[in-house]
Parts: structure tokens; C-alpha cells; sequence
């Protein structure tokens, strides 16, 4: 578990679900990821999924919250999906981040994401990590800028355009 001066950040359980399907259900919040809300069984499987990165790997999303009151911000974290992108990327931790729709635009985004890289850093010290986020998505490229996250290519994932930015190695958060 990790703090922040406004947020609690842990990993996933099974009781987030319903706050997880409540964000990854969104439209709005979807539209330059998914492209669609997602169905429950959907939102379950990739609970599963994140907590089985933890089991498996030792890291994964986290779960975001408000530390004064524990209302659901979203989750951020490092993966490592094996996405079969080319060229590919997969010895790189991938950081990524969803923020709910009512926590949005409260600078929760990039304070979630410094203590995430703080953490990448003391446990991949020099690694690279990386992103892949919509070109059309202008607020989290907004924020991978914020972070030295730099588009190094445009490539197809899941029939979408998606650009691969890349953090330099030796960058604490």
C-alpha cells in the first residue's frame, strides 16, 4: 500500500468490483480506450486478471482512493501483457491509468502515477517503462508528457491506432 498526500493506493480485491464496473462501464470514460463500455463478466475477468498480476508477477494495477473519505478514484499500475505489439515491448513495465469520471480533472491522475513511478523505481531501477495510449486521448497524452513519456511509434492494437510512448530509463517519479 502506498500514500500520497490525498490518496490511498493498494492493490486490488474482490469487494472493488462494483466500483471497478462502474468506471469501466462508462462511455465517457471508455471512448479512447475500449471504445465501449464493458459487461460485467467483462470488468470481472480483468479484476481477475489484475489480481492474479500481483500472485504472479509481484505488480499490477492499484486501486485508487480518496484518503479522506476512501471514495474510488480509479487504478493505476504497471502490467506486463505480452500484447504482441510490433516492435514489441513487452521486457518493459507498462504503466497505465483510469481515473473514474466524477474524480477526473483533481489532479488525481498525476499524483497516483508519481507514486507509481516512485515504486517502479526502487523495484526496476534504469528500466525503461512504457505506455500506449489513443492519439485522440489528449488528456492522458497531457499527462504521459507530464511524466517524460515521449511517442516513440504509432501502431494497431485490437484494430485501434494506438502510440507507444516511452519513459527514458533513470527517471524517478
Amino acid at each position: 500500500m502506498m500514500e500520497t498526500q490525498r490518496l490511498v493506493i493498494r492493490p486490488p480485491e474482490l469487494r472493488d468490483f462494483d466500483d471497478l464496473y462502474s468506471m469501466w462501464s462508462d462511455p465517457q470514460v471508455v471512448q479512447f480506450v475500449t471504445g465501449a463500455p464493458l459487461t460485467r463478466e467483462e470488468v470481472w475477468t480483468r479484476l481477475l486478471r489484475s489480481i492474479g498480476h500481483w500472485a504472479a508477477l509481484g505488480f499490477g494495477h492499484w486501486i485508487v482512493s480518496e484518503k479522506s473519505n476512501a471514495a474510488f478514484v480509479g487504478e493505476v499500475g504497471f502490467v506486463q501483457h505480452r500484447r504482441g505489439i510490433s516492435p514489441a515491448f513487452d521486457a518493459s513495465p507498462e504503466i497505465g491509468w483510469m481515473i473514474a469520471q466524477r474524480a477526473q480533472r483533481f489532479g488525481y491522475a498525476s499524483e497516483a502515477i508519481a507514486a507509481a513511478l516512485n515504486w517502479a523505481h526502487t523495484r526496476w531501477p534504469g528500466a525503461e517503462t512504457v505506455c500506449i495510449i489513443s492519439p485522440e486521448n489528449a488528456a492522458s497524452m497531457k499527462v504521459a508528457n507530464r511524466f517524460d513519456y515521449r511517442p516513440d511509434h504509432e501502431t494497431t492494437y485490437k484494430n485501434k491506432v494506438v502510440s507507444v510512448c516511452r519513459r527514458a530509463p533513470g527517471h524517478a517519479g
